[in-house]
């Protein structure tokens, strides 16, 4: 893989899709595209971030997002340190302020951050030195889950735009469906939001979506089905009458899917809830499902993000600087 151009990507963080212009989400999926490649190949690495230090700060348990993130650093040559809130001084009491000043000191060139709290990680990105990603933040945004499932839509299907993606579940307490809908209808696509009332924000329909209670009508003729998990310990109260009721009613199976396109795509951010928000054979349709492409992108799309990112930073091997 040659260097990449330099595109007009002039944000020190990313702290979500808001803000993004179309022509910065389609430099940073045509970089990805590069590293999907490169990924493919016997020697994944570069020498691009060779002497960069790379902080991943998780708040919260993760799998694909801290994993992929360790990865896409790794891969890219930065040295990568992975920290927990449960094995820091945070659990001794230390505020998230103190913890961004100690870690500042520490000169890290960039800040990976997942945090239970919507807004934290914007308030840390205002106490570092160094570029902030957010990795999720409460039910805020995730943007490089947002940008992965684009990567993902756009591979398959050559476009963005024109496309009718159904996002299904629970879409109040999901940080993925906010980043999701926001740069899915930037980009030119037509969301429907699916979900019983009380799984929707009161103001989901001021975000440019169509509202669906019911799963045949939302799916008509969509081309992307992207489901959702129950975010159970994002609940405070009874939001659904019992998992086996949510499933009938919008989990999807194959009677409920057969009401898209025939050619659609089926999505989920994961963790999956088998037999709660999808039937465990239609997630494991090689025809249909492109769950497990979503966690093969998410490492190129992070590659492509820290690689854009560092280029505000001095001391870039063979390339720009400032």
């Amino acid at each position: 893989m040659t260097d990449a151009p330099l595109i007009g990507f002039p944000h020190r963080h990313l702290l979500g899709i808001e803000g993004l212009s179309p022509s910065e989400i389609t430099g940073i999926l045509d970089l990805a595209d590069q590293y999907v490649e490169q990924n493919r190949q016997v020697d994944k690495k570069r020498a691009l971030l060779n002497g960069r230090t790379q902080i991943n700060l998780f708040f919260e348990t993760s799998t694909r997002t801290r994993t992929s993130f360790e990865l896409a650093g790794k891969r890219l040559g930065a040295d990568v340190i992975n920290m927990t809130a449960s094995a820091s001084a945070i659990k001794k009491g230390e505020t998230l302020i103190d913890t961004a000043a100690t870690l500042n000191a520490m000169h890290p060139d960039a800040l990976v951050v997942r945090h239970p709290n919507s807004g934290a990680v914007a308030l840390l990105s205002q106490k570092m030195d160094c570029s902030v990603i957010n990795a999720g933040d409460g039910s805020h945004e995730h943007p490089t889950q947002a940008l992965l499932d684009a990567l993902t839509i756009r591979r398959r299907l050559g476009r963005l735009a024109g496309l009718v993606v159904a996002i299904c579940g629970d879409i109040l307490h999901s940080r993925v469906a906010r980043s999701n809908i926001l740069l899915l209808t930037v980009m030119g696509a037509r969301v429907r939001a699916i979900a019983p009332p009380t799984l929707l924000p009161s103001t989901v329909e001021r975000m440019g979506v169509e509202v669906h209670h019911d799963m045949q009508k939302g799916l008509k003729d969509a081309d992307i089905v992207m489901m959702l998990r129950l975010q159970n310990e994002r609940m405070s109260g009874t939001y659904v009458p019992s998992t086996r009721e949510y499933y009938r009613y919008y989990g999807l199976d194959n009677d409920k899917l057969s009401n898209a396109k025939a050619e659609a795509l089926v999505m989920h951010p994961g963790p999956m809830n088998r037999g709660v928000e999808i039937d465990t054979e239609l997630a494991d349709d090689i025809n249909r499902s492109v769950i497990r492409e979503q966690v093969e992108m998410g490492v190129a799309v992070r590659m492509a993000v820290l690689d854009l990112l560092s280029r505000h930073r001095p001391n870039r091997p063979g390339g720009a600087g400032q």
